[in-house]
């Protein structure tokens, strides 16, 4: 039988995996889910408290999806608390996906941006050349980077952690890094998802060095079928034409890296 995509789906916890002491990833069985391309996402209902849009994470386990959530406002919070066992609802996937290029790869995510930029690790061809910078703000709060070097250990490759107080490989910012190894390296394609500062800086470099980028953009989601207009991003819908969008788009689209939207709809400044 054909699933619903916009019905939910009460799929059950089966491991919660605490990856720092405020991010966990949630595993549960979900074929369908487990399949969805790159930059697609899913609604996500906590019973009783709200509901949120969330990235799908991969599972290495054939057939089961996961979510990466940070503890910081009350759905997410409460998601963060389920337990093995406890029942949540699911519904999509829904948006675009990540354009897949060949050749020489750059992959920049921050913090739990990281969560599609890890499935489009798993789409990535052998004979890919692939860099992933990881940035996070303190050595605690590193994750993926087993995850990342391990699903790319047939690739050329190198997985670059970034801590902005140096507590821990690289220090300073993505973007400063991403600089360096743009003087170093031509790349044929830059991928990105994070916290949006960080993101237009990185489309910015790509375009003043002539490379194709795309991001994954975040906005206020309550319904992500494009009915609701709560993630209006410029003159688009984030949920129904994106969450990915180019750079040539973004860099023309005057409200990304500058402000987004309140949950009441109002223009707020980053």
């Amino acid at each position: 039988m054909q699933r619903n995509i916009d019905s939910s789906t009460m799929v059950t916890i089966e491991k919660v995996i605490d990856e720092t002491p405020t991010v966990r990833t949630l595993v549960f069985s979900d074929d369908f889910l487990s399949k969805v391309l790159p930059g697609q996402f899913a609604m996500v209902w906590i019973p009783g408290v709200n509901e949120l849009p969330m990235s799908i994470m991969i599972s290495q386990e054939k057939g089961k999806a996961a979510f990466t959530v940070r503890k910081h406002g009350l759905a997410s919070t409460a998601l963060y608390s389920v337990k093995s066992g406890d029942q949540i609802g699911v519904r999509g996937p829904y948006g675009n996906s990540f354009t897949i290029r060949q050749g020489r790869l750059l992959l920049v995510g921050g913090g739990t941006g990281l969560v599609p930029l890890m499935r489009l690790a798993t789409f990535l061809k052998k004979t890919d050349d692939v860099t992933i910078l990881m940035g996070a703000k303190t050595k605690q709060e590193v994750f993926f980077e087993g995850l990342a070097n391990k699903l790319l250990e047939q690739n050329p490759h190198k997985v670059i952690v970034v801590t902005e107080d140096g507590t821990y490989g690289e220090s300073g910012l993505v973007t400063d890094i991403m600089q360096r190894l743009l003087k170093e390296s031509k790349f044929d394609a830059v991928y990105t998802c994070g916290p949006e500062k960080m993101m237009h800086k990185v489309v910015q470099l790509a375009s003043e060095n002539k490379i194709y980028a795309e991001a994954s953009i975040e906005r206020m989601m309550k319904c992500g079928m494009g009915l609701c207009g709560s993630c209006c991003f410029g003159d688009v819908l984030a949920c129904k034409d994106g969450t990915v969008f180019d750079s040539r788009y973004l860099l023309t689209n005057k409200e990304f890296g500058y402000t987004h939207r309140s949950k009441s709809g109002m223009l707020e400044n980053y």
